[in-house]
């Protein structure tokens, strides 16, 4: 799933950076690499930026629908 179809305030694990090299790159260079734990901490009103958290850095980025759209991620699931 996309960081635009993933639930909030739930630990993710981005499996892909799907697109073009260049926004590839833009994701690696803002912190977001392949295996790294985020949230989705929310969504602006009337279809605007997604705000992600990274559990490493503990730090929040806003990204474009579009370069959102491109961020694969799965679910983490803690053993209970």
């Amino acid at each position: 799933m996309t960081l635009l179809d993933a639930p909030h305030n739930t630990p993710l694990r981005i499996v892909d950076l799907a697109g073009g090299e260049s926004v590839r790159r833009r994701l690696m260079a803002m912190g977001f690499h392949k295996d790294d734990l985020v949230e989705l901490d929310g969504q602006a009103i009337l279809r605007g930026p997604v705000l992600v958290r990274s559990c490493r850095s503990d730090t929040t980025v806003a990204l474009g629908r579009g370069v959102a759209q491109k961020v694969l991620v799965e679910p983490v699931h803690e053993p209970s």
